[in-house]
């Protein structure tokens, strides 16, 4: 959930950033209390040859900015890592004015009750072609992985940047909303998963990525580094929940006023969220039970 501040404005909203050689970023104009300063759109490949990850919301600026950045360049596809209204929508309109095919994560919309805290599902976003774990988008030196990180939602990929050649140049990792350096992620059942979300975690420790570029905040320097501090920080969670409900069975909205102590009230529907996913993974495991709102411990688990 949300824990940076907000850098001071004005934000690069609109620009092309020149990042790396074979990548480049323009942000959107949608930064709020859970997209920090925007999504970012990441345009990797040379101008002859590209792919755009994240396009963003359907907003006519922000797909005017990627037109103007793209300029005369063959777009070999648009690949979304998921789709969160923040992220996917405008792929249509972009598909539309290039001609190049959606390819990356697959469809997903779920319908709930439960109040959101999360962008909703683009329920308009159409794949051209899906792509596995492990399955590539190839170009002339380069490529572009799918790595499949389920967890934030169960459609959520991860792409890793190989250059043909270079060792400099290789080891970037587009990671979406699964890692970012200025929060951690939601996960918001039924959809969200925390025991997913924790194996996608392990998943990209054990690779040797040599940078995270996250859609929303600042690039990740030290991956593995905060790999692991973002799954310990969830194991903590974990353990103080049990804590919690060895003293007394409590509901959620008990818990999280203890736990997010001292965090701003306006992040606490967020934190609920996690807090249920969190619980519902302990109930698989046979460690809480629940009873109407309230949960607590199995004993002589």
């Amino acid at each position: 959930m949300p824990a940076m501040t907000l850098p001071p404005q004005p934000w690069p909203t609109g620009k092309c950033e020149q990042l790396e050689p074979l990548v480049r970023r323009v942000l959107a104009a949608n930064g709020s209390t859970f997209t920090y300063t925007g999504t970012q759109t990441y345009l990797v490949g040379t101008d002859d040859e590209l792919v755009v990850i994240d396009p963003g919301p359907a907003d006519g600026d922000h797909i005017q900015a990627l037109l103007g950045a793209i300029g005369e360049g063959q777009v070999l596809a648009i690949a979304c890592t998921h789709t969160h209204r923040d992220h996917s929508p405008a792929a249509a309109p972009l598909a539309e004015a290039t001609g190049a095919p959606i390819i990356g994560c697959a469809a997903l919309a779920i319908e709930s009750d439960a109040p959101r805290v999360d962008a909703p599902f683009d329920k308009l976003y159409a794949p051209d072609l899906v792509l596995a774990d492990g399955e590539r988008i190839c170009a002339t030196g380069w490529t572009l992985t799918a790595i499949a990180t389920p967890g934030h939602t169960s459609n959520h990929l991860c792409y890793a940047l190989d250059v043909e050649g270079s060792d400099e140049e290789s080891g970037a990792l587009f990671t979406g909303d699964h890692v970012m350096g200025w929060s951690t992620s939601v996960v918001v059942p039924p959809d969200g998963d925390m025991a997913d979300y924790m194996a996608s975690l392990m998943k990209l420790y054990e690779r040797e990525d040599r940078i995270y570029y996250p859609a929303h905040g600042p690039a990740v320097e030290n991956p593995r580094q905060l790999v692991r501090g973002m799954f310990g920080h969830r194991k903590q969670r974990e353990r103080q929940i049990i804590r919690l409900l060895e003293e007394e069975a409590r509901p959620i909205a008990a818990l999280v006023p203890v736990m997010y102590k001292g965090v701003d009230e306006k992040l606490w529907p967020a934190a609920s969220q996690s807090v249920h996913a969190h619980l519902i993974e302990l109930e698989r495991r046979g460690e809480v039970a629940r009873s109407g709102e309230s949960w607590s411990p199995i004993a002589g688990r």
